[in-house]
């Protein structure tokens, strides 16, 4: 199995449109549970602690294998979501590994 983790900065300057956006993402992260084969567990929340040094918003995904992960990349419905993301988001960072 593969552990997917994924944390994003907003890239919005003003705290109330920056937590707007990081709700946002969290929201449509979330909507992809269930919609994607090969996703075995899907856990996704925004920051509730030092904003202003932590990440805004958090995914940890755990998928079948490899392939699986590949697969969520390109699955049209991840990719409508990346495109929102990348729009709001200054700063992405990302570990994947064996589980």
């Amino acid at each position: 199995m593969i552990r997917h983790v994924v944390i994003w900065k907003m890239a919005a300057d003003d705290a109330a449109t920056r937590a707007a956006h990081a709700a946002e993402v969290a929201r449509l992260l979330g909507g992809l549970d269930g919609v994607i084969p090969g996703v075995r567990s899907l856990s996704v929340g925004t920051n509730v602690a030092v904003p202003e040094s932590n990440a805004d918003v958090s995914l940890v995904l755990d998928l079948d294998d490899l392939d699986a992960l590949q697969a969520y990349q390109e699955h049209p419905a991840h990719l409508e979501v990346v495109a929102y993301i990348r729009s709001v988001t200054g700063s992405r960072m990302a570990v994947d590994f064996e589980v």
